[in-house]
């Protein structure tokens, strides 16, 4: 039986994830509202009563340093109504998304529209492409912060001989840091964390969205250029251009759409960094974000029929997946050379490709995620489909302060 106080996805579409210098960003947004309102029904934009809309790099790399949403929405006809601008980082569309379910929880709206658009691929700008990602650490005491985070990983060594790439974004040298942490405290190892680069590769190849659609071998992402130890290329995302969008209303609204397509929101946490000691894992921002979802949606882990999480590199699946509860902290590398997170796996997680193939436009990626959840919830996923899946979780982070991400929020979806 459905509640009138419930809230529903009735309307997903998003674009082509890759690198598209010549496409605007306006017409990336273009694309993905009007496959969000195609797959609705709503035949008027106008029925769209606020919107959100989030993008990070706009400012800097366009020049477009407010009225974001306004400008970009206007080519789909969205006009005339309350559109928030939201930046959060790499968790700027799922903070999008928890802020339209509010709107709509408080009983100040039926339908709303949640659009995530980023552009990041600027050939004649590739340095302000990287530099761009300081901006989500605190610029102010950035190289103290940088150093603290650094720290974590004076316990596994970099091989001698390695040398990272010269052209990288920070956040891949903070993200190997985390790694190297894992590797020395619970004894992950380098294969364990090319396993999931495998396994993502392997999902994009029946993804047609997906950035990369090709398998990669554990041998081979080991084999890739380095980046930053442990990490290749194959197990970092990509720089990404694209675009999603999705229609939520009330369960009172819900008579307007198709009810047998929508998808129920069972629970939505957005919580931010608090000054852990490092070595306080239990209490990390994505664990904290998990909890505080199961316990809106009424269900743990166990339940969970597929997951999508933030794989801006390997190493991140393995933590996140222990944040989720999918396993015990330390034991997520093995869960990923068990074949548990794959395909026809216990929990499959990110049968999207992930960022990592699937494509990591920063400000869109929250939405992304949360798309891939409804095309299986719905069972529309064909070759890619976790069976019988009921429930479905998102887990999307953003920025770094302090030890951990600056933000993470996690999404429940299905159970109806």
């Amino acid at each position: 039986m459905r509640s009138d106080s419930e809230v529903y996805i009735v309307g997903s579409g998003m674009t082509a994830l890759g690198k598209f210098p010549d496409r605007p960003l306006r017409a990336m947004t273009a694309m993905a509202v009007d496959k969000a309102l195609a797959d609705s029904g709503l035949d008027n934009p106008s029925m769209i009563e606020a919107a959100w809309f989030s993008n990070t790099r706009q400012a800097l790399l366009e020049g477009q340093n407010g009225i974001r949403g306004e400008v970009a929405l206007r080519h789909s006809g969205i006009t005339g109504i309350p559109i928030t601008n939201v930046e959060n980082a790499c968790a700027s569309g799922s903070t999008g998304f928890a802020n339209a379910l509010a709107y709509l929880n408080a009983g100040m709206g039926d339908v709303a529209l949640v659009v995530g658009a980023e552009k990041m691929f600027f050939p004649d700008n590739r340095d302000g492409m990287f530099r761009a990602f300081r901006g989500s650490t605190d610029v102010l005491e950035f190289d103290s912060q940088i150093a603290a985070l650094l720290s974590l990983a004076d316990g596994m060594p970099i091989p001698d001989g390695i040398e990272p790439a010269a052209e990288r974004s920070v956040f891949m040298d903070i993200y190997a840091a985390f790694a190297r942490y894992h590797m020395a405290r619970y004894g992950t190892t380098p294969h364990q964390i090319a396993a999931v680069a495998a396994k993502n590769h392997h999902h994009s190849t029946m993804n047609p969205d997906a950035q990369y659609q090709f398998d990669m071998s554990v041998e081979q992402v080991l084999a890739d250029k380095p980046v930053s130890w442990p990490f290749t290329r194959a197990m970092c995302a990509p720089i990404s251009d694209g675009a999603a969008a999705m229609v939520l209303c009330t369960g009172a609204a819900l008579k307007r759409f198709n009810a047998d397509r929508a998808v129920r929101v069972a629970g939505c946490a957005l919580v931010s960094a608090t000054d852990r000691s490092p070595d306080d894992l239990d209490n990390h921002v994505g664990r904290r974000a998990a909890l505080k979802a199961y316990e809106q949606a009424g269900v743990g882990p166990d339940a969970m029929s597929v997951a999508e999480v933030h794989d801006a590199t390997a190493f991140a699946e393995i933590l996140q997946v222990e944040n989720l509860g999918f396993c015990a902290r330390g034991d997520g590398g093995e869960m990923a050379t068990s074949g548990a997170t794959a395909l026809g796996g216990r929990i499959p997680v990110n049968p999207s490709g992930g960022l990592l193939s699937k494509g990591h436009p920063v400000g869109a990626t929250g939405i992304i995620q949360l798309h891939e959840l409804v095309t299986q919830l719905r069972g529309e996923a064909g070759s890619r489909q976790v069976a019988e899946a009921r429930w479905a979780i998102a887990e999307n982070g953003g920025g770094f302060l302090g030890y951990e991400e600056a933000a993470t929020a996690v999404t429940i979806l299905g159970g109806a």
